[in-house]
């Protein structure tokens, strides 16, 4: 496996890795031939796990927890690790299939709204002549409904499952599935499928490139305040731990 280092936030341990990092490491877990999460982890979550013992103890299992969002980069760096970057889940979810092409991975999209995964499967395929695109599939159904569900997605023989369930709902759903699907890398990629379809635009590139992402998304949807409320607060534990050492 490859050797990645890691960073303690909130009691999060994530893997300090930039995006060729994380692709080697997917690549590896492919090769490895399990069910593996992957977990892109944010600010908003890592601040949530404080008080989820459950969540925690996910992400700290998961074999590549990466530094979604540029507070987990920032907290990084404060407490002394080289974290160089974010490696969001859209970034993942467009590279991942990019050298899918090449791998001959084959890719199944799980989540959005129904109709969305369809559509990015479309998309990616359009993006990335030659991709394998297994399946596509909706994220509203029913606990009753998934073992029908799991029966799909195993019936494609995907080697990597994008799950766009939002988080901390993916990672909870992949925890909960995994021993039953047969892939080998199951990815959390949040709103991806929405921007990747079309529906939503992702944030011009000035935003990206000084790591303004969060405030175009919150400019865009306002109705994010109260998910954006939460950075403070995680700016103030981090400030803490690091000071303070007080939890």
């Amino acid at each position: 496996m490859p050797d990645a280092k890691k960073a303690d936030i909130l009691g999060c341990s994530i893997d300090i890795v930039d995006i060729h990092e994380a692709l080697e490491h997917i690549d590896f877990l492919i090769e490895a031939g399990k069910t593996e999460q992957v977990i892109t982890l944010n600010a908003e979550i890592a601040y949530a796990a404080r008080e989820d013992q459950q969540l925690q103890k996910i992400i700290n299992s998961a074999s590549l927890v990466t530094p979604d969002g540029i507070g987990i980069v920032w907290a990084g760096r404060l407490m002394g690790y080289d974290i160089k970057d974010r490696v969001t889940g859209i970034d993942l979810a467009y590279r991942v299939s990019e050298k899918a092409v090449n791998q001959g991975w084959k890719i199944y999209l799980l989540g959005a709204a129904p109709g969305m995964a369809d559509k990015a499967a479309v998309n990616l395929s359009s993006l990335y002549p030659g991709l394998q695109i297994a399946g596509s599939d909706h994220g509203y159904h029913k606990k009753e409904d998934m073992a029908e569900v799991i029966k799909r997605i195993n019936l494609t023989q995907p080697d990597i499952l994008l799950v766009a369930l939002g988080a901390p709902r993916q990672e909870l759903w992949i925890n909960e599935y995994k021993a039953e699907l047969d892939v080998s890398v199951c990815i959390g990629v949040g709103g991806s499928f929405d921007v990747i379809a079309g529906e939503k635009k992702r944030a011009p590139e000035f935003f990206i490139k000084f790591n303004l992402e969060w405030l175009y998304r919150l400019l865009a949807e306002p109705s994010r305040i109260k998910r954006q409320a939460i950075l403070p607060l995680f700016v103030l534990q981090v400030l803490k731990n690091k000071y303070l050492s007080i939890k």
